[in-house]
Order: structure tokens, then sequence, then C-alpha cells
């Protein structure tokens, strides 16, 4: 689901509000979440999960193609642990199978039938 789909589906489950008006909480929502990230914050979602900044110490690389030593800076990522009740509904969910990104380990994808 991307932003303007969730946004829909909140419009359409909530008729009272306008959609201008639900994009923009929507909107605002994502900025709060990202303004806290960005100073470090942690949020928590009780029941959803939570987003935290990991970071990643500098680190020599290597050039895939050349093979040449390459310096790596430090960086920060956003990380999410899924709550207990998430987690539940997920793992008690039925998703059909062709809707999970889940490697199965036989599908190689280079085209042959082996």
């Amino acid at each position: 689901m991307i932003k303007s789909e969730l946004v829909a589906r909140l419009a359409q489950a909530n008729p009272h509000l306008y959609q201008r008006d639900v994009e923009r909480i929507v909107s605002t929502i994502f900025d709060e979440i990202s303004g806290a990230l960005s100073r470090g914050d942690r949020v928590e979602l009780r029941g959803f999960g939570a987003f935290s900044v990991k970071s990643r110490p500098a680190r020599t690389g290597r050039n895939p193609r050349t093979g040449a030593p390459v310096h790596v800076e430090e960086k920060f990522v956003p990380f999410f642990k899924t709550g207990k009740e998430l987690r539940e509904r997920l793992n008690n969910a039925d998703i059909p199978e062709h809707m999970l990104n889940v490697d199965h380990g036989d599908d190689d994808d280079d085209g042959d039938d082996d």
C-alpha cells in the first residue's frame, strides 16, 4: 500500500472527513515520526511497533567492479520493530502465498527449470 492508497482508504472509512483533511492528517503523522527519528528519538505505537534509528559505523568496503577498497562513512538508518499485537495478527492471518515476499530457496531466477 502506498500513501495515496492509505489516504483513500481512510477517507472512505471516514466519510465525514474531507480527503484533503485526511491527506493533511496522514502527512502530519509521517512528518512527526520523521522529525522524531531525525532528532534521534524513538517512536512507539503500542500494538503496532516502534521506530528507532540505528547507527552503522564507518567501514572499509570494496568497489564491486575493481575490488579496490573504498571508505564508507558512518550512517544512520531507520529501524522498525513490530509490536506483539501486530506480530500475532500477521501470524494468525490468512495471507495468500502469492502476496508474500517469501524466499523458498528453490527459485533462483536464472530462467532455467532446474
